[in-house]
């Protein structure tokens, strides 16, 4: 019974010294919002992101979907601005952002939704199709039909002329006996 109050003494007086440090903390930094546009994005893109609880000139943003820490500045229409590009290697998740000011004069919080796209081809794929996509994506090694072919098209379209008029003549003389 003894140790059971003991116990219990140590931790009232515990929470009785960290509660006041902890609100005390709590009073003196303001906390805000980071606005991120576009909220969500594929890996690679950039945001921009702003924040107006910051008092000073400066801040500094982290996320562990950011390639590096975002350096903030003053924004011509107010509070603070800046542009980050995503990991190309970021997972499909929500990622927490923080901005700290740089005079302590706060920090905010917000959050980005990275998300996997669907890649559409932007040029042949080697995959098949008889060879269509080899050719496709090499080009055309022979040249387009030029003159040598349209003489020899015209040449065989006169024989099949010949022939046709030749076996009309024959049919006429058959049928006029």
């Amino acid at each position: 019974m003894r140790i059971s109050r003991v116990t219990f003494c140590a931790a009232a007086v515990g929470a009785a010294v960290l509660l006041p440090v902890s609100a005390a903390g709590a009073e003196s930094e303001a906390t805000g919002s980071v606005t991120v546009t576009p909220s969500v994005i594929a890996p690679g893109g950039v945001v921009d992101l702003r924040v107006s609880v910051c008092s000073g000139e400066n801040a500094v943003g982290t996320s562990d979907a950011f390639v590096s820490e975002a350096q903030f500045a003053p924004a011509a229409d107010g509070g603070l601005f800046a542009e980050m590009k995503i990991r190309s290697d970021a997972t499909a998740r929500e990622y927490p952002v923080t901005v700290n000011c740089q005079d302590s004069s706060g920090r905010a919080s917000g959050t980005i939704t990275v998300i996997r796209a669907t890649a559409s081809p932007v040029a042949p794929v080697h995959a098949g199709g008889g060879g269509a996509a080899l050719l496709a994506s090499e080009g055309a090694k022979e040249e387009a039909p030029g003159t040598r072919h349209a003489l020899i098209g015209l040449g065989l379209a006169g024989v099949a002329a010949v022939a046709v008029a030749g076996r009309s003549v024959r049919r006429r003389r058959q049928g006029s006996k």
